[in-house]
């Protein structure tokens, strides 16, 4: 028992040996998972509406590029389901690879599917299908990540060590755009082919260090003490539904204003008859707010350690609110920093403190046995809706203008705020408390 209780403490102050190792490999993965999704997003708004959907009307080709970037959203609930069931019965390492593996073929097979004008209604119908396995795989992956790294972490710092993966979207997004933003100049379909056949070299890189991870030593905890459960989604439907809407309403705000700056945006000041600016200027406020991400998200998760995830995200959420019709009187100037002044405040400031933060967040909101389960699920449901959000925004602003798409976000934010009101805080100082109290426990 001396032995178990010493290994625990141990473990708490300092983390598995292998905890920098995973957090490395998962964010990784997430790079590359939120570069093969992402690619398409910025592919939508930029080149799909041509070359997939014969539509004589611009708008109408950005609904359907939008539609089907939805269609990959309204998958992810599935991946969730399966890969967080997997994670909770067979470990979380074998859901990791597999999800990587699944999203790198079918993002490479993007960018060799033949176009409408070669083979008609097919190609948009071989999209979709490809849509379906992206959201599937993308679905499984972050439960995966985030849990692999929470559970290895010092667990006075798991804000920070989760905050690592999530640090793979910014991280991806950068490396989507830059792509984009060189292959812009090319002139023949390269231009959108490129970004998703160069896809192949980072899910080989990718596949390397997730192998080499070990296994979340608290799943072994579990798995030796015989606490597997024999259904996990049912346990967790059963006892946590609350908790599961929950982490729905929360994740809107983050993943539902996301897309509408890095998606809609993109649209929105690139098309048109008299566009407010071009690619370029577009490309590079996502790229330098990308940039920036990569340091204030692992910030964020770090200033939750300290003060706890509740507070962190609650100011988070009133900034979205606070926001969403400043940023499009801001951008509506044409001027490029204002523009780029928009993509910092709204990706690497107020995105990056709800991502930063829930990783750990969300985690801690479950019990070990069905973590996986519950925190995918909540997690991927919720992007089952805002994926549809620049579809949603594109449809409003046709009635309203922009300023239907700022209400858009603002009610991102509301119920964001709801949800943060109504959610526990796991780390405030009693949690911290009964950490020091294990740690000394040696």
């Amino acid at each position: 028992m001396t032995t178990i209780t010493n290994e625990r403490a141990q473990r708490a102050e300092h983390g598995s040996p292998d905890k920098l190792r995973t957090a490395i490999g998962s964010a990784v993965g997430t790079t590359i998972e939120n570069y093969d999704f992402l690619a398409y997003g910025t592919a939508a708004a930029l080149y799909f509406n041509t070359v997939f959907f014969h539509a004589e009307d611009p708008v109408v080709g950005v609904l359907l590029g939008f539609a089907t970037f939805g269609i990959g959203f309204a998958m992810r609930p599935l991946g969730g389901l399966i890969g967080g069931y997997l994670g909770d019965k067979i470990g979380r390492k074998p859901v990791l690879v597999g999800a990587l593996l699944l999203m790198g073929i079918s993002t490479v097979l993007i960018g060799v599917l033949p176009t409408y004008a070669q083979v008609g209604i097919l190609a948009p119908i071989l999209l979709t299908l490809i849509r379906v396995i992206q959201g599937i795989a993308f679905g499984a992956e972050w439960g995966g990540a985030i849990l692999m790294t929470f559970e290895h972490a010092p667990w006075k710092k798991r804000g920070r060590y989760t905050a690592i993966p999530q640090a793979g979207v910014p991280l991806g997004l950068l490396l989507a755009n830059l792509v984009f933003l060189w292959s812009s100049n090319l002139d023949s379909e390269l231009a959108w082919r490129l970004p998703f056949l160069l896809s192949a070299v980072l899910i080989i890189a990718g596949l390397i260090i997730r192998a080499k991870v070990s296994e979340s030593p608290e799943f072994v905890d579990t798995k030796t003490a015989g606490l597997v459960v024999k259904n996990p989604l049912m346990e967790v439907f059963k006892n946590d539904w609350r908790t599961i809407l929950r982490v729905i309403a929360l994740r809107l705000a983050e993943s539902g204003g996301f897309y509408v700056i890095v998606t809609y945006m993109l649209s929105y000041l690139t098309t048109g008859d008299e566009p407010i600016t071009d690619r370029a200027t577009a490309l590079t406020g996502l790229i330098i707010a990308a940039c920036i991400g990569l340091f204030t998200t692992i910030l964020f998760g770090a200033l939750s350690d300290r003060i706890g995830r509740k507070p962190v995200y609650l100011v988070g959420t009133l900034a979205l609110i606070a926001f969403a019709f400043p940023m499009f009187l801001l951008v509506n100037t044409g001027v490029p920093y204002l523009i780029v002044f928009v993509y910092i405040i709204g990706m690497s400031i107020i995105h990056d403190a709800l991502a930063g933060t829930q990783g750990a967040w969300f985690s801690e909101l479950f019990n070990t046995n069905t973590r996986s389960s519950g925190a995918s699920v909540g997690y991927q449901f919720s992007a089952a809706i805002s994926g549809f959000i620049p579809l949603i925004a594109t449809a409003v602003a046709v009635p309203l203008g922009w300023g239907g798409v700022a209400w858009v976000y603002m009610a991102c934010g509301a119920l964001g705020l709801i949800g943060t009101l109504v959610t526990r805080e796991t780390w405030g100082a009693k949690n911290r408390a009964a950490v020091d109290a294990v740690i000394a426990s040696r």
